[in-house]
């Protein structure tokens, strides 16, 4: 009797310590991640006066706002893979589109995959890795399969009718710029579905009491600006304004040669910068704003249900974007350049543990939202996560993590542009006040400096300005710092490899093809 005595007591103290080294699952808090593609600051919480964005908006007001957040590489693939895995592009080697994530750092625990580890359901739906968008909408495009559970695809009207869709050139619809009033509900379209699969998503973790990482990527604003009709509606496209401070051959001269290069490359959208042409730059930037009024409704679809289904209580929600977006600012249109249009980026957590109506003017990064979860969940980050927890942000706004946000473009990017393979490298920090970008190892293309509190449009390059002289020098000794710290190898990484691009070719639905992939006959948008 005293050895059975014995043996239910050892039973029970082994029990108990493996509950306290994992708790109960109701004790853990969840995380909803939503992640848009290409929207930029324009919204009604970052004192946009003109765009409609209600339910984002509540979301800041029941958390904090970081108003100073940047990206790491303007460019859809490298930097979603940046801000899954923690690290700079330096350390991933990703630059390019097209690029699985395991090609180069194979060894690497993403941010999902870590939630797994700690007994998380992990779930994706829709983009959160590189899409070819809208040419993949409904694979799973550059996914990691070690990050998930399960993934959901959701395909929409929008792809089925995409011959439909305006555009600067002949069926090209991601890379360059397009857009349609649609017909139809918000639930026919991509986003609406993958709205619909997150609510589903939510009821059912609100039954079984499963911990879950649920990430919701939406594939808009990104082109084409696709949305129903009635976000066309609350909009007035005469009360569209286009910049053209930017578009001139004197503002290009006072930039370095990558700089300039970088907001005139897309050369079927130059054709805005010419003021016979304003009507049809109202037209699109109005279908941007309609679609962003769109993917704001879907948040809001989201957030209702987890308040309704009471995971609210028990769940931190991160809403973020994968880089900023030119709407003709410097003669430019979409991202791909290191100005602030292209580089900063919304970035709301709100949530048990965070108070409510915060901003912070902080310089953060998206490669913090890795550690920041972590730390608020309470989960152990992995050794090579280089980017900063911001949590004691949260309970004061004026603190830093560091002086600084980095973010780094590479020049051969932009096609043709005489550059050698390798490319110009470009890289920017943002500080408080101040932007400045360097070109070059040494700065030999040139350099940027611009001064926020006088300047918030950084049109007015101070980089030869004697009286910014001091300012100048001690920024420069700061951004070789942050450099070097980027190309670091992180410990704990593992392998390292050299990325290889694997282009895929957008086909329209609808369209017919030769066998050897030539369009050889193409819908009628009016049928």
């Amino acid at each position: 009797m005293k050895a059975t005595n014995k043996l239910l007591l050892l039973i029970l103290f082994v029990f108990s310590c493996n509950t306290e080294e994992k708790k109960n699952d109701n004790e853990n808090l969840n995380v909803l991640f939503i992640m848009t593609d290409d929207l930029n600051c324009d919204l009604g919480s970052y004192g946009h006066p003109q765009v409609i964005s209600p339910n984002i908006d509540e979301l800041a007001n029941q958390g904090i706002l970081f108003e100073n957040a940047h990206n790491q590489f303007p460019l859809c693939g490298p930097s979603r893979v940046s801000l899954m895995t923690g690290m700079y592009s330096d350390q991933t080697m990703h630059t390019k589109l097209d690029v699985d994530l395991r090609q180069t750092i194979p060894d690497v625990v993403t941010l999902g995959q870590r939630y797994r580890q700690r007994g998380y359901t992990s779930v994706r739906i829709g983009k959160i890795y590189h899409y070819g968008n809208p040419g993949t909408i409904g694979s799973s495009g550059q996914d990691d399969i070690s990050t998930w559970d399960y993934t959901i695809n959701p395909y929409g009207r929008d792809k089925e009718e995409e011959y439909k869709i305006n555009t600067l050139r002949k069926r090209a619809y991601g890379g360059t710029l397009s857009w349609l009033a649609a017909d139809g509900t918000d639930e026919e379209q991509t986003d609406g579905i993958g709205a619909t699969e997150a609510i589903e998503q939510l009821e059912k973790f609100s039954k079984n009491g499963k911990n879950f990482f649920l990430a919701v990527g939406m594939y808009r604003p990104h082109t084409p600006y696709v949305a129903p009709k009635k976000y066309f509606d609350m909009y007035d496209m005469d009360e569209m304004e286009i910049p053209y401070d930017g578009s001139t051959d004197e503002y290009l001269s006072t930039i370095p040669l990558p700089a300039a290069l970088s907001v005139r490359w897309k050369k079927d959208q130059s054709i805005l910068n010419d003021k016979s042409n304003f009507k049809l730059a109202q037209e699109i930037k109005e279908a941007y704003y309609a679609t962003t009024t769109f993917v704001d409704a879907q948040v809001g679809r989201i957030l209702k249900k987890l308040k309704q289904t009471g995971l609210d209580k028990n769940t931190i929600v991160v809403f973020t974007s994968d880089h900023g977006y030119h709407l003709g600012e410097h003669g430019h249109w979409q991202k791909q350049t290191l100005f602030d249009n292209s580089t900063r980026v919304p970035l709301i957590f709100s949530g048990p543990g965070v108070e409510k109506g915060v901003r912070s003017n902080s310089p953060v990064e998206l490669i913090d939202i890795y550690p920041t979860l972590m730390d608020l969940t309470e989960i152990e980050t992995p050794s090579h996560v280089v980017g900063k927890s911001l949590k004691s942000i949260f309970t004061d706004s004026n603190h830093k993590v560091r002086k600084s946000a980095l973010t780094r473009w590479r020049a051969s990017q932009h096609g043709n542009l005489n550059f050698s393979e390798s490319g110009i490298q470009g890289y920017s920090i943002k500080t408080e006040r101040y932007r400045l970008t360097k070109w070059g190892e040494s700065g030999e293309h040139g350099y940027e400096l611009y001064d926020h509190d006088n300047d918030k449009k950084e049109m007015i390059n101070l980089a030869n300005d004697p009286a910014y002289k001091s300012v100048i020098d001690s920024l420069k000794t700061h951004i070789d710092a942050r450099i070097a710290g980027a190309r670091k190898k992180p410990e704990g990484l593992g392998r390292q490899f050299e990325e290889q691009r694997l282009r895929k070719v957008n086909m329209t639905t609808g369209d017919l093809y030769d066998i050897n992939g030539k369009r050889i006959w193409e819908r009628p948008a009016d049928e």
